[in-house]
């Protein structure tokens, strides 16, 4: 008897990875709550001090991460935008590909995150950070839960490199043929 490897379709990828898009929806819903909370309870340009180093804060950013272009006159509104729709349908198919259990999370955290920013982006022209971290007044630049799941999602990413194909998932389903 041979046994032969079957090869899952796309249809089957994307069935079987069901839990990493529940992952990323849960992100993106998450996000998405957060950021709704801020903005309904506090104020523009408020500060709440929790400790001696972090304070929850209602920033927004018209700019990518750190703010970049964020003074750049309303067009990277729309750049950014794009380039998150297009990296989202990116991620949407490397997601559905054979992948390790590492790929599989990283994708998810930085597709959740994505859709997380776009969605902000699309609904109010600006990304709404409310995470800020400091060290007496220097302040490390405002941040999200889609900021967040976005970082972890690279390391994760750069750790699944450095592990090379050590680990790939291999179909479950064998075919023995007499």
């Amino acid at each position: 008897m041979t046994a032969t490897k079957t090869r899952y379709t796309f249809k089957e990828r994307l069935v079987t990875g069901w839990i990493w898009w529940c992952l990323g929806g849960a992100i993106a819903l998450g996000d998405f709550a957060t950021k709704q909370l801020v903005r309904m309870t506090m104020p523009q340009g408020d500060q709440i001090p929790l400790t001696g180093f972090f304070n929850l804060v209602h920033a927004s950013n018209a700019g990518a991460a750190f703010s970049i272009l964020a003074g750049a006159g309303g067009w990277q509104r729309y750049f950014f935008t794009v380039i998150a729709v297009v990296i989202s349908a990116w991620l949407v198919w490397m997601l559905s590909s054979a992948l390790t259990r590492i790929e599989a999370l990283a994708y998810s955290l930085v597709l959740g995150g994505a859709i997380g920013n776009a969605a902000d982006r699309i609904m109010y022209g600006v990304v709404t950070d409310f995470l800020d971290f400091h060290w007496r007044n220097w302040h490390w630049p405002a941040f999200n839960l889609a900021d967040v799941a976005i970082c972890v999602g690279a390391l994760a990413l750069i750790t699944a490199a450095f592990l090379g194909t050590a680990g790939r998932a291999e179909p479950e389903h064998m075919n023995d043929s007499p």
